[in-house]
Parts: C-alpha cells; sequence; structure tokens
C-alpha cells in the first residue's frame, strides 16, 4: 500500500525505501502528501501525480497538446491533463490485431487503475475481460464511463479504452 502512494507521488526519488536515513524533508513530505491523498485506488489524484505514478511504473512520457501520453510498449497511457481535482480522461491505446491490442490493455488495466486511483477497478478490469470479440462497448463503473473501441479494418488497428470522469463539470475534453 506505501508503495503505491509512493509511486503516485513521487516522480524522482530514487530507491533508497530500505535504508532508515531518510531526510526529515522526504519523511515529511511524504506524511503532508499522505494526509492529502488517500492510499485506497478510490482517492482522487491530480494528472501530474497520475502521470508520476505511471512514470515511476516504468512508462516513458511525455506531453502532446492537451495529453500527457506515458507509453510503456505495447501499451500507450493517455491522461488529460489541467487543474482538475483528477484527471477527466485516462485512456489505454494499443496497436494490432484486435485480439493482441485488446490482451495487451487488458494485462496493463489493473495497474494503470490502481496507480490513477480509478475505482471501482476490479469491476472495471472484470467487464473488459467479458468484452473479447466485440468492437464497440460501453459501461458505467462508479464515477466513470468506460468506453472500449477497437478498430479492426484501418491502417493502424488497434484497441482503446477511454475512461471519463463523469463528475467533472467543466474543460472536461480536449480541444
Amino acid at each position: 500500500m506505501s508503495t503505491a502512494l509512493l509511486i503516485g507521488t513521487t516522480a524522482c526519488s530514487s530507491d533508497d525505501s530500505s535504508s532508515s536515513e531518510a531526510p526529515a524533508t522526504a519523511t515529511s513530505s511524504a506524511v503532508s502528501q499522505a494526509s492529502q491523498t488517500p492510499s485506497a485506488p478510490a482517492g482522487d489524484l491530480s494528472a501530474s501525480q497520475v502521470v508520476s505514478g505511471l512514470t515511476g511504473a516504468g512508462y516513458k512520457c511525455g506531453k502532446d497538446g492537451d495529453y500527457a501520453i506515458c507509453t510503456a510498449a505495447p501499451v500507450a497511457v493517455w491522461v488529460l491533463t489541467g487543474n482538475h481535482k483528477r484527471p477527466p480522461v485516462v485512456s489505454l491505446h494499443s496497436l494490432g490485431t484486435a485480439e493482441q491490442a485488446t490482451t495487451d490493455i487488458g494485462k496493463a488495466l489493473p495497474r494503470v487503475l490502481e496507480i490513477a486511483h480509478i475505482a471501482p477497478a476490479q469491476q472495471i478490469t472484470e467487464w473488459f475481460g467479458q468484452q473479447s470479440g466485440k468492437t464497440a462497448a460501453k459501461t458505467t463503473a462508479g464515477d466513470w464511463q468506460v468506453d472500449l473501441s477497437v478498430e479492426v479494418d484501418t491502417e493502424e488497428p488497434g484497441a482503446h479504452l477511454s475512461l471519463m470522469d463523469k463528475l467533472c463539470t467543466a474543460n472536461c475534453q480536449a480541444e
């Protein structure tokens, strides 16, 4: 549980977690952050905290317009940036055949949901696992609208899973 918190809130820390001689400022900063950010997946993280968590999990992140795009082959995670309480959109993308792309997203999905503190993670993951063979599907889980889109007869086939915050009321989409 503390590992998820640290991943979600620190982008540039080294792996000195086994050292008992951590500087007092790092400890007080972690305590302060812990009091602001729940350790359960139901908590809210800002877009920058989600990106930091993805970076800590091995994703390479960059910015493209309004989105931070974090990639760990073969899956890219797009996070809509802004000053929202939590990112209004988090989406997973993978190229390839429908079967391969959805398999790749399915492997990455539980960890991405954990890092982004999107809940109910288990319900979303189970629903996604039941969509095999479908080219489009939608559901609502907690405060999230979940959309699956699979491209099969295009120049760049692949799958896209988007999670949109239903509680967002302003600047909830790019463009």
